[in-house]
């Protein structure tokens, strides 16, 4: 997991220098953001799978792309929301061949996300916020010889997760966010599976 937690925040530190290198778009005011927005996301995405027991694992890197929508409801200094979002990715991760379950490999499809988020302002139009909520991960096992039928499966997990966001001009704005999903049981004898995300965003607010 050290190169996984090395590109982890070698890509943090570049979305945060991108973020600080345009201050002088941003609008001005402390106010915390409030109404519907929507936003595109893309960045990195690291998957772990561990197999029962948690005595082998596998892993992959991949780009993971989706939308998200949601809420906010600003209370002065602070504000809080519900959000949802759909992410995909295709991750593919290869088992070792003590790996258990008689299978080869295991791909990451679609993630569901349906959660709520605070925050605050801190400086200018640059907001801090935490997230937690439901999260659902569409996978899907198999066996390169093919001597096993694929086996698709839908497990669910917890996500939490953090970020910053950026007032734009007009209704536009940017996000950093890291986020980190678990999902237990997956597949009936694959284990269980962590995603560790690393995204920004750009949308619009209403």
């Amino acid at each position: 997991m050290n190169s996984t937690t090395a590109k982890i925040g070698t890509a943090m530190v570049g979305i945060a220098a991108a973020l600080a290198a345009t201050p002088a778009l941003a609008q001005d005011g402390n106010s915390a953001p409030s109404g519907l927005y929507v936003q595109a996301i893309a960045g990195y995405e690291g998957v772990e799978v561990e197999s029962s027991g948690n005595t082998v694992t596998a892993d992959a890197d991949s780009v993971v792309y989706g939308i998200a929508a949601g809420y906010d409801l600003s209370l002065g200094g602070v504000f809080v929301g519900v959000e949802g979002e759909y992410s995909a990715s295709g991750s593919s991760t290869e088992f070792p061949d003590s790996f258990a379950g008689a299978r080869d490999g295991l791909e990451s499809d679609g993630q569901y996300y349906l959660g709520a988020r605070a925050g605050v302002p801190i400086t200018g139009a640059i907001s801090a916020y935490g997230k937690v909520g439901y999260t659902a991960l569409d996978t899907r096992s198999f066996t390169t010889a093919g001597s096993f039928a694929d086996v698709e499966d839908n497990a669910t997990g917890f996500r939490f997760g953090g970020g910053v966001q950026l007032d734009l001009p007009g209704p536009l704005e940017a996000r950093m966010e890291y986020r980190r999903s678990r999902y237990g049981d997956v597949g009936g004898d694959v284990g269980d599976v962590t995603t560790n995300q690393v995204v920004a965003g750009v949308g619009l607010r209403f």
